[in-house]
């Protein structure tokens, strides 16, 4: 295996289900290091590309690597730790218990499993509750507990589907605390959710998923993927306005009622052309109001916005 291979790669990876598409030749590529956010709204192929990289659904044509091992080798997924949304743990384990056992299916020897399982109690904010039955668990807990079994072993690249899933405010800044660690230490995370306000304060960069493939991958912090948002207020929006700013942005909405248009570039650079293009065709411009676009605003562009997703 090359350390310099990306932490996963995919290559026209296909998953059918009769005659359902649910991941349609998606190709995708995540550095070691990255936390990388994996957005999309419900239905769009999200859990079958993580189940297709897990070994826990076969795909139908296409290619994959975790580490640089292909994903129908069980090798590659020895140096991988899982996070699932939906989780059924052994609720007659003592938390300590449960741990232990997964350190043993990660073949940890006696002592291995006595010193990190103390470590990950504590890492989660559990060290008080390591002899307490998981049937008495809240579900804020049991996410925790959760988090705990998918970091056993160190692994090299942790998949963590809807981590932050019913924790508390203060429980959520402790998975953010934790991922920035694990991003120190130079571990791989792929994160599934949908709280977008989440993604926003832990990913390096994200992509967005609709029917089945990648629509866009975007580096957050920076403006290099049309992350402004510009709305210009003119007195009328008259016949080859719009056309004409097309030269500067292919994404322009237009409220005609509001005499607002609103449109994405990818920086402020050609702000002055603008303003001097519209003024010089004799048209009155009122307000041009440039600023960041949100996740938010981003994820509503690309995939639409009937997704619940929260924001918050």
């Amino acid at each position: 295996m090359s350390q310099l291979s990306p932490a996963i790669e995919s290559h026209a990876l296909r998953k059918e289900y009769g005659t359902t598409v649910a991941v349609a030749g998606l190709t995708l590529t995540v550095e070691r290091g990255e936390v990388f956010g994996f957005l999309g709204p419900n239905g769009a192929g999200k859990t079958t590309l993580v189940k297709m990289f897990l070994g826990l659904a076969r795909p139908t044509s296409g290619e994959g690597r975790l580490l640089g091992v292909p994903i129908t080798d069980p090798r590659c997924r020895r140096r991988v730790g899982f996070l699932p949304e939906h989780f059924r743990f052994h609720e007659w384990l003592r938390a300590d218990e449960f741990l232990d056992l997964h350190g043993q299916l990660h073949r940890l020897t006696k002592k291995e499993r006595s010193r990190c399982i103390p470590e990950l109690l504590e890492l989660v904010g559990l060290p008080d509750v390591a002899d307490r039955p998981l049937g008495t668990f809240s579900k804020g807990m049991l996410q925790r507990i959760g988090l705990a079994q998918s970091l056993i072993g160190d692994p090299e690249l942790v998949f963590l589907d809807e981590p932050t899933s019913g924790l508390d405010p203060l429980g959520r800044r402790m998975v953010r605390d934790i991922v920035r660690e694990l991003r120190e230490r130079g571990t791989t995370l792929f994160i599934n959710s949908h709280l977008l306000s989440e993604v926003e304060l832990t990913c390096t960069r994200v992509a967005f998923i609709t029917g089945g493939r990648v629509r866009q991958v975007t580096t957050l912090g920076d403006q290099s993927n049309g992350l402004l948002r510009v709305e210009v207020r003119v007195g009328k929006i008259e016949e080859g306005l719009v056309g004409g700013l097309r030269r500067w942005s292919e994404h322009i909405d237009v409220d005609v009622e509001a005499h607002m248009l609103t449109m994405r570039l990818p920086d402020d650079s050609a702000l002055p052309d603008i303003v001097r293009w519209i003024v010089g065709r004799g048209i009155d411009l009122y307000s041009l109001s440039p600023r960041p676009m949100s996740l938010e605003d981003l994820f509503v562009s690309i995939v639409g916005s009937d997704d619940p997703c929260e924001t918050s």
